[in-house]
């Protein structure tokens, strides 16, 4: 089910590393069950910052980490933990990050994953230091089976968690929608972070055609599939849930800066639609939002979308679905049917910002269309989001 990259493989050369996290803290993810979190607790994993190390932290149970750690086992067996995804979907890859873990790090490591019809209702709690799973828990989650799910990465070594290696990549090849996943350390040790890449994927069946929806969200399957830069932040976080927390002269007749350079992100929608309305927010950009923005957009099948990769999506079909608009700071940036230029259904948009700057939210607001050969983000899902 996975394939460990081989040495010297770089994270450039891994694509699943630009699919969405789809169980990070941010959108939902959370840690549901966890057999024991002494030295510090499982729900640390699914942090949206970088793992940190503070040489003078401490607990009453030891030296404070920023990730999951375990007692040291001296009974048989070894932890486990259930995480609940924040996005269902197709799991394409892992990042099991041992960041500061150096001699504690978890030698081995396993992922089994399910996707669950009814959702299991469990409280384990918010601070769970210095405890373990009680006989109740055991039994409760007992009822889930999980140690015969099937298997998406295979017992495999971990590094420690050094800087030139902490970052341990895993491909993986499932091709059913996931909601739980059940992360495994042979036999205990620590564990800094788990990311979780992969595309969301939602059951269009019950979606009217009438009906409104962001086609670009992530929720609904969306996912950024290239960008000129992002040295601030990576454009997916632009398709994220909720609110943003953070893609960071001569003007016209308009007050648009007439700038040489610009920066770009392309996406694939989560189903090919007739986008309706957009709005462009650069919330908590003040002293670096873009001067002025424009979305391009395509129908692409499948074919033209490898073709499209492997030019660095200097070839394509692009017409201008939103000409430029000039950007305000800290602001959430609405435009209507009257304004788009563009009435055919599409499946992939480009973002240009000019020259550069932040923005926090793209949301694509469209009905779903029809479309023989263009890629709806692959299979219909067994249960829906």
């Amino acid at each position: 089910m996975a394939e460990r990259p081989s040495t010297g493989k770089t994270a450039a050369s891994l694509d699943f590393l630009q699919f969405n996290d789809l169980a990070c803290e941010a959108v939902g993810g959370k840690v549901i069950f966890a057999t024991d979190e002494w030295f510090a607790p499982a729900r640390n994993l699914l942090k949206r910052e970088p793992p940190q190390f503070v040489a003078s932290a401490f607990t009453e149970f030891g030296k404070w980490m920023d990730g999951w750690e375990t007692r040291r086992k001296r009974i048989p067996g070894h932890d486990w933990c259930i995480i609940q995804l924040g996005v269902p979907g197709l799991i394409h890859g892992f990042d099991v990050d041992t960041s500061f873990f150096t001699g504690n790090h978890s030698p081995y490591v396993s992922i089994q994953a399910a996707c669950l019809e009814e959702l299991p209702s469990f409280t384990p709690g918010d601070d769970r230091t210095g405890m373990a799973a009680t006989e109740a828990q055991l039994a409760a989650v007992a009822k889930l089976s999980s140690e015969a799910w099937p298997e998406l990465v295979s017992v495999s070594e971990l590094q420690p968690g050094y800087s030139d290696c902490c970052h341990n990549y895993f491909r993986a090849s499932f091709k059913r929608r996931v909601t739980h996943l059940r992360l495994n350390m042979y036999p205990d040790g620590g564990i800094a972070r788990l990311r979780v890449f992969g595309i969301g994927q939602r059951d269009w069946s019950s979606v009217s055609t009438n009906q409104h929806v962001d086609l670009i969200a992530m929720t609904n399957g969306g996912v950024c599939l290239g960008y000129s830069d992002a040295h601030f932040g990576h454009p997916r976080n632009m398709i994220g849930i909720a609110e943003g927390l953070t893609l960071v002269l001569q003007a016209d007749r308009r007050g648009i800066l007439q700038v040489p350079g610009w920066e770009w992100a392309v996406f694939r929608l989560g189903h090919p639609g007739l986008i309706r309305s957009i709005e462009v927010d650069t919330n908590h950009f003040k002293g670096n939002f873009p001067d002025s923005c424009r979305i391009e957009a395509c129908l692409l099948t499948p074919e033209e979308e490898v073709q499209c990769v492997q030019t660095r999506w200097n070839s394509g079909k692009w017409e201008v679905l939103l000409p430029a608009q000039k950007l305000r700071p800290h602001h959430r940036h609405h435009y209507t049917d009257a304004e788009l230029t563009l009435n055919r259904p599409v499946s992939h948009v480009r973002l240009v910002i000019a020259p550069d700057g932040g923005v926090s939210r793209l949301r694509l607001w469209g009905q779903l269309t029809s479309v023989a050969g263009a890629p709806a983000n692959q299979n219909r899902p067994l249960s829906k989001l």
